[in-house]
C-alpha cells in the first residue's frame, strides 16, 4: 500500500499512502526507526488525513494537500522538537494515515426478536434487518479511541461494535415510536431517521458518524405471521356462511364428475349440502343470532346419488343422452348391443356397451330365445 522514494539510503523524502483494500480504515506508514527526514514531502490525497504521533503523543493532523515537513506547517511537531532553536535533525514519530471516505453497504441486524408492546395485537416479538455507511469525522479521535497502535486497522474490527450501538438504539426507538406494526412498513424511511439521530451521538465519541442508514425490512416471527396469514383469509372470505355454500357447492361438482360415483359421492354431497346450510343459519363468525333457537334442527337426509346418463354412437352419429333404464328398454328393444360404442363423463373415451361393467348386467337379464324359434 506504502510507496517509497529514497534519495540517500537512510532517510524518507516522499510519504504517501495508496489504498486498494476497500476496507482499510488506518494504515500505518512503516519505516525501520520510523526515521523521517525533515523537510520532506508529505502527499495527503481526498479521503485520507494524515496524523503524527510522536514519542506516544499524538501532534499534527494534516488534511488533503501537499505539505514540506518543516517549522510552518508543523507546530505542534516544532514544538516538540525545537525546531525553533534551529534543530533540524531527523526526527522520529509515527504517521497514520486514517481514510475518510464512506464505507458503504454495511449489514445489520438483529440477533435476537425485539420485545415491543403493539397497540392492536399487544406484546410482539420483532425482527428488523438493513444497511449503513460509515466514515471517519474525527482523525485524532477515532485513532486515540479505537486504533492505538494498531499498524493497519480495517473496517471488520469495529463493525461488531457499530451493529451492537444500531441495534441497542434501534430497540430503544421502536419501543418509544408507538407505530403499529402493521404500519411500521409505510413509516420504515422516518424510524432510519429517528435511528439515525439517536446513534450520532454515540458514534461521534468514536469519532465517527453515519450518513446512512436504512432498514429494509421488519418482520414478525415466523409463527405469528401464520396466525396473520390466518385472519386475512378470513377477512378475504367475507360472510363464512355464503363461503361454506359455496365450498359445498364446489365438492358437489367436484363429486359428480367423479368417475367412481356411487354412494360415497353421494353421502359427501349430502354431508357437504347439510354444512352450508347449517353455516347459513349461523352468524358470520360461525355463532348463532340471539334470536335463534337453542336446539339446533335435524340436517335432512342426504339426497339420492346422481345417476350417470350415457351416449350412444350409432350409425357414426352421438345420440343420447339415455338413462340406465332407458338403454334396458333399447336393449329388448334390439337397439342396444353388447359391440354398441357408449361413453359417459368420467370414462376414458369410447367402449363396447358388453365391456362396461354398470351396462354389461342389461344384456344377461333377457330370458332365453323361445322353443322352436
Amino acid at each position: 500500500m506504502g510507496i517509497f522514494d529514497f534519495l540517500t539510503g537512510e532517510f524518507i523524502d516522499v510519504i504517501h499512502w495508496t489504498d486498494d483494500t476497500r476496507d482499510t480504515m488506518v494504515w500505518r506508514f512503516e519505516r525501520e526507526g520510523h526515521e523521517i527526514k525533515y523537510g520532506a514531502k508529505l502527499t495527503v490525497r481526498e479521503g485520507q488525513a494524515a496524523v503524527f504521533v510522536h514519542e506516544g503523543q499524538l501532534a499534527d493532523v494534516f488534511t488533503p494537500g501537499l505539505y514540506m515537513l518543516e517549522t510552518n506547517n508543523m507546530p505542534i511537531m516544532t514544538t516538540l522538537q525545537h525546531w525553533d532553536h534551529g534543530f533540524k535533525s531527523p526526527f522520529k514519530s509515527e504517521i497514520y494515515f486514517v481514510s475518510t471516505t464512506r464505507f458503504q453497504d454495511l449489514k445489520w441486524g438483529t440477533k435476537n426478536p425485539i420485545m415491543c408492546r403493539d397497540p392492536e395485537f399487544g406484546p410482539v416479538r420483532i425482527r428488523a434487518f438493513g444497511t449503513y455507511t460509515i466514515r471517519v469525522k474525527d482523525a485524532a479521535r477515532f485513532l486515540t479511541e479505537i486504533v492505538g497502535t494498531d499498524g493497519e486497522f480495517t473496517m471488520d474490527e469495529i463493525s461488531f461494535q457499530i451493529r451492537n450501538i444500531i441495534v441497542a438504539q434501534f430497540s430503544a426507538a421502536i419501543a418509544g415510536s408507538g407505530i403499529p406494526v402493521l404500519d411500521m412498513a409505510a413509516n420504515t424511511l422516518d424510524l432510519s431517521r429517528m435511528l439515525a439521530a439517536k446513534i450520532s451521538p454515540a458514534l461521534a465519541e468514536y469519532g465517527l458518524e453515519m450518513p446512512e442508514i436504512y432498514i429494509e425490512n421488519i418482520s414478525l416471527p415466523p409463527e405469528v405471521e401464520a396466525v396473520m396469514d390466518k385472519r386475512t383469509s378470513m377477512g378475504i372470505a367475507g360472510d363464512l356462511g355464503k363461503y361454506s355454500q359455496f365450498a359445498a357447492a364446489e365438492a358437489m361438482t367436484a363429486a359428480a364428475q367423479n368417475p367412481g360415483g356411487g354412494m360415497g359421492a353421494g353421502l359427501g354431497m349430502g354431508m357437504g349440502l347439510a354444512m352450508a346450510q347449517q353455516a347459513a343459519q349461523a352468524g358470520p363468525w360461525g355463532t348463532r343470532p340471539a334470536e335463534a333457537p337453542a336446539a339446533a334442527a335435524p340436517p335432512p337426509p342426504p339426497p339420492p346419488p346422481v345417476e350417470r346418463v350415457w351416449h350412444l354412437a350409432i350409425d357414426g352419429q352421438t345420440k343420447g343422452p339415455y338413462s340406465r333404464a332407458a338403454m334396458g328398454r333399447m336393449v329388448s328393444d334390439g337397439g342396444l348391443k353388447r359391440d354398441t360404442l357408449v361413453w359417459t363423463a368420467g370414462q376414458d373415451g369410447w367402449q363396447a356397451a358388453g365391456d362396461v361393467g354398470e351396462l354389461a348386467t342389461l344384456f344377461t337379464v333377457l330370458p332365453p330365445p323361445l322353443p322352436g324359434s
